[in-house]
């Protein structure tokens, strides 16, 4: 890694061992920025910090913090202030506990940082417990101070170094509760069968190898309007897209397109048809679950009419197998009828 500025100073306090480390940014942000202009010239938005008192602006060399009071005083606070606060936190990340790291809610994960050996001196307990965290697997739960107030904090062994996750406080993490959907949803078995095999067809895939389009499709339009060209347009979206107007049909063809793009046979050919789960009754045993469908279908309020009609096409066809003659004298009959 290339030298990244420590943006905080101190030591691990691990029981009676203090071990000095540099706390340094594990992330970076790869996102374009952009500057505020005036649309109609193209000039440059700038924003200028005035006192209120001297009606001047200031530079960032004469600013500094102030807590307002209730009644509208500002108490100044210096960082000297701060550095002194009578807390174990104030320039110690102070080990509380060791937990699985299972126990950990995603949701209170905040900014990532890692902790870097403050010298030769700092090289033995580091290792010790770096090591001790790999051995326990488990992480380690702290307390440290961070730009003007107490944090939560969680370490763990990320290759042959120890980083940290600045955790957000339990109460800073909001409940979930009227986020669900409130209408009662009844998921079928089939439906969770296709989504299992568009899970099982999409597979695992390798992070390293995911990118991200937003900032090179930028790039492209700045570069088009640099080079004075249009900048290239996402194409027309299709009438109904986004819309799912039938789930087991999206879901079969989501299996089919995402096995078509691993160049696997599209064809859904172990899961169950849409007509089938739809009309299909439980079926106790051949011929005779068809036969109580057919009776069920035919029952409607001229059920015996169809009775009638059945029994006089069975006469109708006897009577035409043993003489050809006294067929057409029975059609005969049913006209003069």
């Amino acid at each position: 890694m290339l030298h990244v500025r420590s943006i905080w100073n101190g030591a691990i306090s691990f029981g009676l061992v203090s071990i000095p480390i540099k706390l340094v940014n594990a992330t970076e942000n790869h996102s374009i920025s952009f500057r505020q202009i005036h649309i109609e010239d193209g000039g440059r938005i700038r924003y200028r910090k005035f006192c209120e008192l001297e009606d001047r602006e200031v530079s960032s060399q004469e600013i500094g913090k102030g807590y307002e009071d209730a009644d509208g005083t500002i108490i100044p606070i210096t960082d000297e202030d701060l550095a002194k606060l009578p807390i174990p936190t104030a320039k110690t990340i102070e080990i509380v506990a060791f937990v699985p790291e299972d126990r950990i809610d995603p949701l209170q994960m905040d900014a990532a940082y890692y902790l870097q050996a403050g010298g030769a001196p700092a090289a033995k307990p580091y290792t010790l417990l770096r090591e001790a965290l790999k051995r326990s697997k488990k992480v380690a739960i702290t307390k440290y101070a961070l730009r003007g107030r107490e944090r939560l904090g969680m370490l763990r062994v990320v290759g042959d170094a120890i980083a940290m996750h600045g955790l957000l406080w339990p109460d800073e993490v909001r409940s979930p509760e009227g986020v669900a959907p409130d209408t009662d949803v009844t998921v079928r078995d089939k439906e969770l069968d296709l989504a299992d095999a568009l899970m099982d067809t999409l597979g695992e895939v390798d992070l390293e190898d995911l990118h991200d389009e937003y900032r090179e499709a930028v790039e492209e339009v700045v570069a088009a309007k640099a080079a004075g060209e249009t900048p290239p347009e996402a194409p027309a979206e299709e009438p109904g897209g986004g819309k799912v107007l039938d789930l087991m049909a999206a879901l079969e063809n989501s299996v089919r397109a995402a096995r078509e793009s691993r160049g696997e046979d599209a064809e859904v050919k172990h899961l169950p048809q849409r007509k089938t789960s739809r009309s299909s009754p439980k079926e106790t045993g051949g011929k005779k679950s068809t036969s109580t469908t057919k009776k069920k279908t035919a029952s409607s309020p001229r059920k015996s009419t169809s009775k009638t009609s059945q029994s006089e096409k069975k006469t109708a066809t006897k009577k035409t197998a043993a003489k050809k003659t006294p067929a057409k004298k029975t059609t005969s009959r049913k006209r003069s009828a």
